[in-house]
């Protein structure tokens, strides 16, 4: 708890509980926070906030109501000032390690967790906030300010010295990260995503980039020397770097791989040395989510002894090319995949161990990027036997016509569509053989359904447990 006074010089020694920026979630005591969103001008909930028992108000407008106004210029960007003045500067008590990238954020920032140990190191991204002491959902990949520095003030107090957080695109745009520091920053890969923001790739690779602006000078990059953007993140790099892949010169190369069911046998060279490690990872696409995390751990001082000792401590991350066991005869797979790139890194490996055939249910996302829809639903269409398209958070679009989108690049029809997803899963489910591959694709662990504009308690893994629930009544 702050004085109004303690954040706003002049003002009036007025307790201030938290500081809220949706009157939704006002309590008593809140300071309310009137940001610009992208639909929505939080002056206009003013009075909503107030009724929830909000005590002042922070504005860019001249407003007049019944309790304090602190005007500021840009109440976006006097947002993360203000939340780390109230919650005691905790980003400086961290040291962060910043990973962004079209894909693989999620698995990079939790092999980094899981190899430092959740005590020291903290975890914040799609998979909700991790240490030793808590664990909690979250809804946005990295949250707005008021949220994001409440949360380093928990990992602080939990005692973490590290925080291992994915740094999305829109967190960039929307200057979420601007006053934040980075100890390490990883860009896993780059490509085509998240359009319905940033309108333009260029627009999506400058707010990538933005992440190399906030190294520290003492700070460490990390890129992937293999990615299509890697020459021009380069260049614009003011710190030292490490490099990962299989192309000659980098730090950390891939020299071969024997990739397996359950794990992956894996030989890197570094400074002239060659490792053959076990990896309880699977697929080559994890192989530079591994690399990526060593050499983070790299930048922080351990050495590479160290770092392989601590492999087998790896999990495999929630959502992320997760195989689920009922005692079926064929193997079911849940992953967070929504863009062609994903499916391209994915159905290679799911090729290389099938012996039936390859079934995959997905859809997309509503209300964006609708021109990423007939790639991606062609290279499923492609890579799959049977494809069972469905609803995936279509918000105020029909799903019918998202379908249409998906099937609009391809000839091809070994699909069929069910809308309720639900009924899409336990249908491609009641098909499988054995030997088959059930691919449940799009929203991994989500725990909703985005449907016109609500979020409703949803998730795949409940939807597959209840099937093979049903089937032994």
């Amino acid at each position: 708890m702050k004085k109004l006074s303690e954040l706003y010089e002049g003002y009036e020694d007025l307790p201030i509980k938290d500081i809220k920026i949706n009157s939704k979630e006002v309590e008593p005591g809140d300071l309310f926070i009137c940001t610009m969103g992208v639909t929505a001008d939080r002056h206009d909930y003013i009075e909503d906030a107030i009724c929830h028992g909000a005590s002042a108000i922070v504005a860019e407008k001249d407003v007049s109501c019944r309790v304090p106004v602190v005007r500021v210029e840009d109440t976006n960007r006097e947002l993360p000032i203000l939340a780390s003045k109230f919650y005691d500067y905790p980003e400086n008590q961290l040291k962060i390690i910043a990973v962004t990238g079209t894909n693989g954020k999620t698995t990079v920032a939790g092999i980094i967790q899981d190899l430092l140990g959740n005590k020291e190191c903290g975890y914040l991204g799609t998979n909700g906030i991790l240490c030793s002491k808590f664990q909690e959902p979250i809804r946005n990949t990295t949250p707005d300010s008021d949220r994001l520095y409440k949360y380093f003030r928990r990992f602080v107090d939990a005692g973490c010295k590290y925080l291992s957080m994915e740094t999305s695109s829109e967190a960039y745009f929307r200057n979420r990260l601007n006053h934040l520091q980075f100890e390490v920053g990883i860009i896993t890969n780059i490509t085509e995503d998240h359009l319905n923001i940033h309108k333009t790739i260029r627009n999506y690779v400058d707010c990538k980039k933005q992440m190399l602006k906030q190294i520290k000078e003492t700070g460490t990059c990390i890129l992937n020397i293999d990615d299509a953007y890697f020459e021009e993140c380069e260049d614009f790099i003011n710190c030292s770097f490490l490099t990962y892949g299989k192309k000659e010169g980098a730090s950390l190369q891939i020299i071969s791989y024997q990739l397996g069911n359950k794990k992956t046998e894996v030989t890197l060279k570094y400074e002239n040395q060659f490792y053959t490690i076990e990896s309880p990872l699977v697929g080559e696409f994890n192989i530079y989510n591994l690399c990526a995390a060593i050499l983070a751990l790299k930048a922080i001082g351990w050495n590479i002894e160290q770092i392989i000792s601590r492999i087998s401590n790896i999990k495999t991350p929630r959502g992320r090319l997760e195989f689920l066991e009922f005692g079926q005869p064929y193997k079911i797979i849940l992953d967070y995949a929504h863009t062609s790139d994903a499916f391209l890194k994915i159905y290679p490996f799911l090729k290389s161990i099938k012996m039936g055939k390859l079934i995959t249910v997905t859809g997309s996302a509503g209300g964006r990027e609708a021109e990423k829809r007939g790639p991606m639903g062609k290279v499923v269409l492609e890579n799959s036997d049977f494809v069972v398209f469905t609803m995936d958070d279509p918000r105020n679009e029909v799903v019918d016509s998202i379908i249409d989108d998906l099937v609009s690049m391809s000839n091809q029809e070994n699909y069929m569509r069910i809308i309720d997803r639900k009924e899409a899963i336990h249908y491609a489910l009641s098909i499988a053989k054995e030997g088959d591959i059930v691919l449940v694709a799009g929203k991994g662990i989500d725990n909703y359904m985005a449907l016109g504009d609500n979020y409703l308690p949803y998730s795949d893994l409940e939807v597959i447990e209840q099937y093979f629930l049903n089937k032994k009544d």
